[in-house]
C-alpha cells in the first residue's frame, strides 16, 4: 500500500500571523470557519503569556494542556476580515 501525499499546503499555505498582543507570530492556516491550523516556533511559544501561564500550571514531567490562546484566536480572526488569512474552504465554493 502507498502512502497518499499530502498537498494541501501547496493549495493554501500557512500564513503568517502576528498575536496583536504579544507580537507572538505563528503560522496559520483556516480549512473552515470551525477549523484553525496553528504552527507555533519556539520563538513564539516563548513570547505567549497564556502559553507560558497553561506550562507554568503544569506538574513537572507531564505534557503541557493548552487549547489556545485568546488574543492569538482574535488576531487570526482579525486576519481573515482583512483578507490577509484565506479560508480555504470558502474559496473552493466561490470558484466558478
Amino acid at each position: 500500500m502507498s502512502v497518499r501525499a499530502d498537498n494541501r499546503l501547496a493549495d493554501a499555505p500557512m500564513v503568517p500571523v502576528a498575536c496583536r498582543a504579544c507580537g507572538a507570530e505563528v503560522l496559520a492556516r483556516k480549512s473552515s470557519w470551525e477549523q484553525t491550523s496553528v504552527q507555533w516556533s519556539a520563538d513564539a511559544m516563548a513570547r505567549c503569556p497564556q502559553r507560558r501561564n497553561a506550562e507554568s500550571l503544569t506538574a513537572p514531567g507531564r505534557p503541557t494542556l493548552f487549547l489556545s490562546c485568546s488574543e492569538l484566536s482574535e488576531s487570526i480572526h482579525d486576519a481573515v476580515a482583512a483578507g490577509r488569512l484565506p479560508i480555504v474552504d470558502e474559496a473552493a465554493h466561490a470558484a466558478p
